[in-house]
């Protein structure tokens, strides 16, 4: 962090006297790429030195375990979690999976058909006033058309086609080509990104297509829109399958077995819904967003499948290590109490973050910023502690699957649940 702090000072320092002295030219540029990497590896490393030795005594001095002393992690607050789930850690992860499917119906809430110009910002700025004043007085923005490429030969037929489209103007002169076709443009009465103008767009590519001959392709700033829509709707079916079946794969490698990796990737899954719904729930009718851009879905998606399966396969490589010494049941308990405090820490600090983004004017990163911070609060806080540990708990050595690794594991008794926690480290 001081490091980082220190090059920050730095660029900010010499960029502002190469700005005031930049008529000396490279040499002042020199000078401060010299003066920056020295700094960097000397006084700021030094620093850190210094504070990680400070550290270390102070962790040696008062944080020294005496011999015979209980484990850490068996009185703390994941660790109680952990005994309170393993009374009865079927009724848990039913539980909890149904309250994630209730969440998930929010989904139902969700528009990601995407947002007009005046619905992209947050806050209200003199553009979109002025935008606005123009509708009401009823002056059209001509600035927002279609432009039509069609054969030469057709062009008047294809011009004609277009006539019967409501909310499109009539088109305008036919200019030629000099690849023998030509092409016009027609004015589109909406806003250039709203869905009645990808709805003009669509029907005017429908009308044009009815021309024999006529290979006639429509493009412009809403057909842009349209596209775009489409794409990511295609990128969404394409790529959300994709990124789970390599996971999974993955987890297969990591975990040696099928059965745990399937239900890691189901509840990573189901985290990703509930926190989409409880944010649509959110956008609607605490934030009154309009509603999503189309390529929303899949960033969230992304950021959510990455962090979240990150906090499960900590999770599970500990439970595999602990189920070596301890067996599966008493292992889950052991991981969760052992890594529930770094893995808490750490997705605050992530939901911390990504919040940050709700500072900005933007509708797609402030709706991005609330849900990937949703979410990685749900993975940390739910899904991972309390359903995946319940799942553990209920299925035992079985969790393993296709491997022999614990079969024989017996559900923990009341005893066994309340004694203390031993690690294997």
């Amino acid at each position: 962090m001081l490091l980082g702090l220190g090059h920050i000072v730095t660029g900010v320092v010499l960029g502002g006297i190469g700005y005031a002295l930049r008529g000396l030219g490279r040499t002042i540029e020199a000078f401060g790429l010299l003066v920056s990497v020295v700094g960097g590896l000397s006084a700021f490393l030094g620093v850190l030195v210094l504070l990680q030795v400070a550290i270390e005594h102070w962790t040696k001095v008062h944080s020294r375990p005496d011999f015979g002393s209980p484990e850490p992690t068996a009185t703390g607050p994941w660790a109680r979690v952990g005994r309170a789930i393993s009374h009865r850690p079927r009724r848990v992860w039913v539980t909890t999976t149904g309250l994630l499917l209730l969440a998930c119906l929010g989904l139902f809430r969700l528009d990601a058909s995407g947002l007009s110009t005046e619905d992209t910002y947050t806050k209200e700025f003199d553009s979109i006033k002025g935008q606005r004043l123009l509708t009401e007085h009823g002056l059209s923005d001509s600035s927002n058309t279609i432009q039509v490429v069609t054969d030469t030969a057709s062009a008047a037929d294809v011009a004609a086609s277009l006539e019967d489209v409501d909310g499109l103007g009539a088109p305008g002169e036919v200019r030629p080509l000099s690849d023998g076709r030509s092409w016009f443009e027609a004015t589109v009465d909406a806003d250039i990104s709203s869905s009645t103008a990808a709805d003009i767009v669509e029907a005017s590519r429908e009308a044009v297509h009815d021309v024999d001959g006529a290979d006639a392709l429509v493009g412009g700033g809403s057909a842009f829109y349209l596209d775009t829509k489409i794409a990511s709707v295609r990128d969404s079916w394409v790529i959300m399958p994709l990124v789970l079946t390599v996971v999974l794969l993955i987890l297969i490698g990591l975990l040696r077995a099928v059965l745990a990796p399937l239900l890691l990737i189901g509840t990573v899954v189901l985290s990703f819904g509930a926190a989409l719904g409880i944010s649509a729930l959110l956008f609607e009718y605490v934030f009154g967003f309009a509603g999503s851009d189309p390529g929303f879905p899949l960033f969230a998606f992304v950021f959510l499948v990455a962090l979240g399966i990150d906090y499960n396969i900590f999770l599970m490589t500990r439970v595999r290590e602990e189920t070596e010494a301890h067996g599966t049941r008493k292992g889950s308990l052991i991981a969760l109490a052992s890594t529930g405090g770094v893995i808490t820490s750490a997705g605050i600090v992530l939901a911390a973050t990504f919040l940050v983004l709700g500072s900005l004017p933007l509708v797609f990163l402030a709706e991005l910023g609330v849900a990937v911070a949703l979410g990685v609060m749900l993975d940390t806080m739910i899904v991972r502690s309390v359903l995946v540990t319940a799942l553990n708990l209920d299925l035992g050595g079985k969790i393993w699957w296709p491997s022999r690794l614990d079969r024989e594991d017996a559900p923990l008794t009341a005893a066994e649940a309340e004694a203390p926690l031993e690690t294997v480290h």
